[in-house]
Protein backbone atom coordinates (compact mmCIF):
# COMPACT_ATOMS: atom_id res chain seq x y z
CA UNK A 1 0.00 0.00 0.00
CA UNK A 2 1.12 3.66 -0.60
CA UNK A 3 0.01 7.43 0.30
CA UNK A 4 -1.27 7.28 -3.27
CA UNK A 5 -3.97 5.07 -2.69
CA UNK A 6 -4.43 6.32 1.24
CA UNK A 7 -5.48 10.01 -0.65
CA UNK A 8 -7.79 7.95 -3.53
CA UNK A 9 -9.78 6.61 -0.74
CA UNK A 10 -9.67 9.42 1.61
CA UNK A 11 -10.81 11.23 -1.58
CA UNK A 12 -13.71 9.03 -2.30
CA UNK A 13 -15.27 9.22 0.84
CA UNK A 14 -14.96 13.37 0.92
CA UNK A 15 -16.57 13.40 -2.65
CA UNK A 16 -20.07 11.27 -1.34
CA UNK A 17 -18.26 8.03 -3.30
CA UNK A 18 -17.95 9.96 -6.68
CA UNK A 19 -15.28 8.56 -8.11
CA UNK A 20 -15.30 11.06 -10.99
CA UNK A 21 -15.25 14.00 -8.94
CA UNK A 22 -12.94 12.54 -6.83
CA UNK A 23 -10.35 12.04 -9.95
CA UNK A 24 -11.06 15.91 -11.10
CA UNK A 25 -9.82 17.10 -6.94
CA UNK A 26 -6.46 14.79 -7.57
CA UNK A 27 -5.89 15.75 -10.97
CA UNK A 28 -6.11 12.09 -12.13
CA UNK A 29 -8.38 9.55 -13.88
CA UNK A 30 -11.43 7.85 -12.72
CA UNK A 31 -10.39 4.17 -13.98
CA UNK A 32 -6.91 5.20 -12.35
CA UNK A 33 -8.72 6.54 -8.68
CA UNK A 34 -10.78 2.90 -9.43
CA UNK A 35 -8.55 0.45 -9.67
CA UNK A 36 -5.67 1.92 -6.70
CA UNK A 37 -9.07 1.41 -4.54
CA UNK A 38 -9.21 -2.02 -5.27
CA UNK A 39 -6.30 -3.11 -5.13
CA UNK A 40 -5.94 -1.07 -1.70
CA UNK A 41 -8.78 -3.53 -0.85
CA UNK A 42 -7.22 -6.45 -2.22
CA UNK A 43 -4.45 -5.96 -0.35
CA UNK A 44 -6.36 -5.27 3.17
CA UNK A 45 -8.50 -8.25 2.17
CA UNK A 46 -11.26 -6.19 3.17
CA UNK A 47 -13.68 -3.95 1.51
CA UNK A 48 -13.74 -0.57 2.21
CA UNK A 49 -16.33 0.61 -0.17
CA UNK A 50 -20.16 -1.64 -0.82
CA UNK A 51 -20.84 -1.56 -4.37
CA UNK A 52 -23.58 -1.81 -6.77
CA UNK A 53 -22.00 -2.74 -10.32
CA UNK A 54 -19.05 -0.34 -10.47
CA UNK A 55 -20.48 1.97 -8.68
CA UNK A 56 -19.76 2.95 -4.65
CA UNK A 57 -22.75 2.73 -2.56
CA UNK A 58 -22.14 3.26 1.02
CA UNK A 59 -18.88 2.80 3.35
CA UNK A 60 -18.49 -0.77 4.74
CA UNK A 61 -18.11 -0.84 8.30
CA UNK A 62 -14.11 -2.03 8.30
CA UNK A 63 -13.91 0.68 5.61
CA UNK A 64 -14.58 3.31 8.42
CA UNK A 65 -12.57 2.38 10.88
CA UNK A 66 -9.88 2.12 7.59
CA UNK A 67 -10.70 5.78 7.18
CA UNK A 68 -10.08 7.02 10.55
CA UNK A 69 -6.41 5.54 9.73
CA UNK A 70 -6.10 6.77 6.73
CA UNK A 71 -7.27 10.48 7.86
CA UNK A 72 -4.22 10.34 10.98
CA UNK A 73 -1.82 8.89 8.49
CA UNK A 74 -2.31 11.63 5.95
CA UNK A 75 -2.48 14.36 8.72
CA UNK A 76 0.59 13.05 10.17
CA UNK A 77 2.51 13.11 6.67
CA UNK A 78 0.97 17.10 6.36
CA UNK A 79 2.86 17.31 9.53
CA UNK A 80 6.20 16.11 8.16
CA UNK A 81 6.19 18.46 5.90
CA UNK A 82 5.16 21.50 7.78
CA UNK A 83 7.87 20.63 10.16
CA UNK A 84 10.66 19.91 7.46
CA UNK A 85 9.21 23.87 6.06
CA UNK A 86 9.64 25.26 9.60
CA UNK A 87 13.29 24.03 10.03
CA UNK A 88 14.52 24.83 6.15
CA UNK A 89 13.08 27.98 5.97
CA UNK A 90 12.15 28.96 8.93
CA UNK A 91 10.47 32.12 9.23
CA UNK A 92 8.82 32.07 5.73
CA UNK A 93 6.36 30.43 3.98
CA UNK A 94 2.43 30.70 3.37
CA UNK A 95 0.04 30.92 6.19
CA UNK A 96 -3.61 30.42 5.06
CA UNK A 97 -6.35 31.57 7.19
CA UNK A 98 -10.18 31.18 6.28
CA UNK A 99 -12.56 33.00 8.65
CA UNK A 100 -16.16 35.14 8.10
CA UNK A 101 -16.34 38.23 6.38
CA UNK A 102 -16.86 40.11 8.60
CA UNK A 103 -13.38 38.83 10.90
CA UNK A 104 -11.54 39.12 7.59
CA UNK A 105 -13.03 42.70 6.96
CA UNK A 106 -13.03 44.07 10.50
CA UNK A 107 -10.92 42.10 13.03
CA UNK A 108 -8.00 40.26 10.66
CA UNK A 109 -6.38 43.02 9.45
CA UNK A 110 -4.47 44.39 12.05
CA UNK A 111 -3.08 41.29 13.07
CA UNK A 112 -2.37 40.05 9.77
CA UNK A 113 -0.29 43.47 9.51
CA UNK A 114 1.56 43.15 12.34
CA UNK A 115 2.96 39.39 11.37
CA UNK A 116 3.75 40.61 7.81
CA UNK A 117 5.97 43.12 9.97
CA UNK A 118 7.64 40.39 12.09
CA UNK A 119 7.56 37.95 9.49
CA UNK A 120 7.89 39.69 5.96
CA UNK A 121 8.87 36.27 4.26
CA UNK A 122 5.36 35.35 5.29
CA UNK A 123 2.84 35.37 2.72
CA UNK A 124 -0.93 35.34 3.75
CA UNK A 125 -3.55 33.57 1.89
CA UNK A 126 -7.16 34.49 2.94
CA UNK A 127 -10.07 32.41 2.24
CA UNK A 128 -13.47 33.70 3.29
CA UNK A 129 -16.74 32.03 3.70
CA UNK A 130 -19.45 30.13 6.12
CA UNK A 131 -18.58 29.14 9.51
CA UNK A 132 -19.12 25.66 8.39
CA UNK A 133 -17.32 26.71 5.10
CA UNK A 134 -14.36 28.07 7.50
CA UNK A 135 -14.50 24.30 9.42
CA UNK A 136 -14.76 22.06 6.33
CA UNK A 137 -11.75 24.42 5.22
CA UNK A 138 -9.55 23.14 8.10
CA UNK A 139 -10.57 19.27 7.92
CA UNK A 140 -9.55 19.04 4.28
CA UNK A 141 -6.49 21.01 5.47
CA UNK A 142 -7.30 24.24 2.84
CA UNK A 143 -6.48 25.96 5.91
CA UNK A 144 -4.09 26.05 9.06
CA UNK A 145 -6.09 28.55 11.11
CA UNK A 146 -9.79 29.80 11.27
CA UNK A 147 -11.88 32.02 12.99
CA UNK A 148 -15.50 32.52 13.25
CA UNK A 149 -18.44 32.63 15.64
CA UNK A 150 -20.72 30.15 14.79
CA UNK A 151 -20.55 26.42 14.32
CA UNK A 152 -16.98 25.92 14.92
CA UNK A 153 -17.17 23.73 18.05
CA UNK A 154 -19.50 21.53 16.57
CA UNK A 155 -16.52 19.75 14.53
CA UNK A 156 -15.07 16.83 16.18
CA UNK A 157 -11.71 17.29 13.83
CA UNK A 158 -11.23 20.70 15.44
CA UNK A 159 -9.73 22.48 18.06
CA UNK A 160 -11.10 25.06 19.22
CA UNK A 161 -10.27 28.36 21.55
CA UNK A 162 -12.49 31.13 22.87
CA UNK A 163 -11.24 34.15 21.50
CA UNK A 164 -13.15 37.07 22.39
CA UNK A 165 -16.43 38.11 23.42
CA UNK A 166 -18.85 41.02 21.40
CA UNK A 167 -22.42 42.10 21.53
CA UNK A 168 -24.79 42.77 18.57
CA UNK A 169 -25.69 46.33 17.74
CA UNK A 170 -28.89 48.26 16.58
CA UNK A 171 -28.01 50.54 13.80
CA UNK A 172 -30.86 53.34 12.13
CA UNK A 173 -31.07 56.72 10.25
CA UNK A 174 -31.22 59.22 12.77
CA UNK A 175 -34.95 60.45 12.00
CA UNK A 176 -35.85 56.80 12.70
CA UNK A 177 -39.20 56.49 15.16
CA UNK A 178 -36.95 54.50 17.35
CA UNK A 179 -33.98 56.57 17.57
CA UNK A 180 -34.77 58.78 20.22
CA UNK A 181 -35.98 55.49 22.44
CA UNK A 182 -33.48 54.99 25.35
CA UNK A 183 -34.12 51.42 26.28
CA UNK A 184 -35.49 49.26 22.88
CA UNK A 185 -37.15 46.37 23.65
CA UNK A 186 -38.19 43.47 21.28
CA UNK A 187 -41.50 43.88 20.98
CA UNK A 188 -40.44 47.70 19.87
CA UNK A 189 -38.10 45.47 16.67
CA UNK A 190 -40.65 42.93 16.24
CA UNK A 191 -43.12 45.96 14.80
CA UNK A 192 -39.78 47.41 12.10
CA UNK A 193 -38.55 45.40 9.36
CA UNK A 194 -35.30 44.22 10.21
CA UNK A 195 -31.92 44.11 8.44
CA UNK A 196 -29.72 41.97 9.46
CA UNK A 197 -27.34 38.37 8.82
CA UNK A 198 -27.87 35.48 7.10
CA UNK A 199 -28.83 32.66 9.94
CA UNK A 200 -25.80 30.69 9.48
CA UNK A 201 -23.29 33.93 10.18
CA UNK A 202 -22.69 35.97 12.44
CA UNK A 203 -24.39 35.08 15.99
CA UNK A 204 -27.98 34.97 13.82
CA UNK A 205 -28.88 32.41 16.23
CA UNK A 206 -29.03 34.24 18.99
CA UNK A 207 -30.83 36.83 17.29
CA UNK A 208 -34.02 34.25 16.20
CA UNK A 209 -33.51 32.08 19.71
CA UNK A 210 -33.93 35.63 21.43
CA UNK A 211 -37.29 36.58 19.23
CA UNK A 212 -38.47 32.86 19.63
CA UNK A 213 -38.03 32.93 23.45
CA UNK A 214 -40.59 35.72 23.41
CA UNK A 215 -42.75 34.10 21.19
CA UNK A 216 -42.55 36.84 18.58
CA UNK A 217 -41.77 36.51 14.62
CA UNK A 218 -39.54 38.91 13.69
CA UNK A 219 -39.88 40.83 10.02
CA UNK A 220 -37.16 40.17 8.46
CA UNK A 221 -36.51 42.41 5.29
CA UNK A 222 -33.17 41.49 4.08
CA UNK A 223 -30.53 38.93 4.76
CA UNK A 224 -26.83 39.76 4.10
CA UNK A 225 -23.50 38.37 4.79
CA UNK A 226 -21.86 41.63 4.66
CA UNK A 227 -22.22 44.25 7.33
CA UNK A 228 -21.12 47.11 5.32
CA UNK A 229 -24.16 45.73 2.89
CA UNK A 230 -26.97 45.94 6.04
CA UNK A 231 -25.38 49.48 6.56
CA UNK A 232 -26.51 50.65 3.68
CA UNK A 233 -29.75 48.94 3.44
CA UNK A 234 -30.51 50.98 6.76
CA UNK A 235 -28.98 54.32 5.00
CA UNK A 236 -31.87 53.30 2.57
CA UNK A 237 -34.04 53.54 4.69
CA UNK A 238 -35.14 50.00 4.11
CA UNK A 239 -35.33 48.48 8.21
CA UNK A 240 -33.08 48.68 11.10
CA UNK A 241 -30.13 47.12 11.18
CA UNK A 242 -28.38 44.58 13.51
CA UNK A 243 -24.80 44.15 13.19
CA UNK A 244 -21.63 43.18 15.02
CA UNK A 245 -20.10 45.35 17.09
CA UNK A 246 -17.02 45.30 15.80
CA UNK A 247 -18.40 45.93 12.28
CA UNK A 248 -19.39 49.74 13.68
CA UNK A 249 -17.29 52.84 14.26
CA UNK A 250 -18.32 56.11 15.83
CA UNK A 251 -16.42 57.84 12.94
CA UNK A 252 -17.65 56.50 10.15
CA UNK A 253 -21.65 55.78 11.19
CA UNK A 254 -21.96 59.22 11.68
CA UNK A 255 -24.93 59.40 9.86
CA UNK A 256 -26.78 56.52 11.68
CA UNK A 257 -27.68 55.82 15.63
CA UNK A 258 -25.85 53.02 16.79
CA UNK A 259 -27.35 51.39 20.27
CA UNK A 260 -26.10 48.29 21.92
CA UNK A 261 -28.21 45.21 21.70
CA UNK A 262 -26.50 42.75 23.91
CA UNK A 263 -29.43 42.98 26.92
CA UNK A 264 -31.58 41.63 24.17
CA UNK A 265 -29.57 39.59 22.52
CA UNK A 266 -27.21 38.65 24.86
CA UNK A 267 -23.05 37.90 24.31
CA UNK A 268 -21.11 35.85 21.42
CA UNK A 269 -18.14 34.35 21.35
CA UNK A 270 -15.76 34.76 18.56
CA UNK A 271 -13.32 31.19 18.24
CA UNK A 272 -9.98 30.22 16.71
CA UNK A 273 -9.95 27.25 15.48
CA UNK A 274 -7.20 24.31 13.83
CA UNK A 275 -7.48 20.73 12.90
CA UNK A 276 -6.96 18.57 15.58
CA UNK A 277 -3.16 17.32 15.86
CA UNK A 278 -2.49 19.90 13.70
CA UNK A 279 1.57 21.11 13.60
CA UNK A 280 1.95 24.67 13.75
CA UNK A 281 4.84 26.99 13.01
CA UNK A 282 6.55 29.43 14.90
CA UNK A 283 4.86 32.35 13.30
CA UNK A 284 0.58 30.39 13.48
CA UNK A 285 1.45 30.45 17.41
CA UNK A 286 2.61 34.27 16.89
CA UNK A 287 -0.55 35.09 14.66
CA UNK A 288 -3.18 33.50 17.41
CA UNK A 289 -1.22 35.95 20.31
CA UNK A 290 -2.08 39.04 17.91
CA UNK A 291 -5.54 38.17 17.16
CA UNK A 292 -5.79 37.46 21.37
CA UNK A 293 -3.32 38.01 23.72
CA UNK A 294 -5.10 35.33 25.47
CA UNK A 295 -4.18 32.45 23.19
CA UNK A 296 -0.14 32.22 24.12
CA UNK A 297 1.47 29.41 22.38
CA UNK A 298 1.49 27.68 25.61
CA UNK A 299 -2.57 27.40 25.57
CA UNK A 300 -2.62 26.66 22.16
CA UNK A 301 0.14 23.55 22.64
CA UNK A 302 -2.19 22.21 25.73
CA UNK A 303 -5.09 22.71 24.16
CA UNK A 304 -4.02 20.89 20.50
CA UNK A 305 -2.15 18.21 23.18
CA UNK A 306 -5.54 16.88 24.06
CA UNK A 307 -5.60 19.07 27.67
CA UNK A 308 -8.63 18.67 29.34
CA UNK A 309 -7.96 22.61 31.11
CA UNK A 310 -10.83 24.95 31.03
CA UNK A 311 -9.85 27.69 28.38
CA UNK A 312 -12.86 29.43 28.29
CA UNK A 313 -13.00 33.11 28.30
Amino acid sequence: MNLHQFRFVQEAARRNLNLTEAAKALHTSQPGVSKAIIEFEEELGIEVFARHGKRLKRITEPGAQVLKSIDIILREVGNLKRIGEQYSLQDSGTLSIASTHTQARYILPSPIAKLRQSFPKVNISLHQGSPDQVAKMLIDEVAEIGIATESLADYAELVTLPCYEWQHMLVMPADHKLAKVSELTLQDLAKEPLVTYHPTFTGRTKIDAAFAAKKLEPRMAIEAIDSDVIKTYVRAGLGVGIVAEMAVNAEMEKDLVVKPAGHLFGKNTARVAFKRSAYLRNFIYTFTELISPRLTRDLVSKALAGYSDDFSL
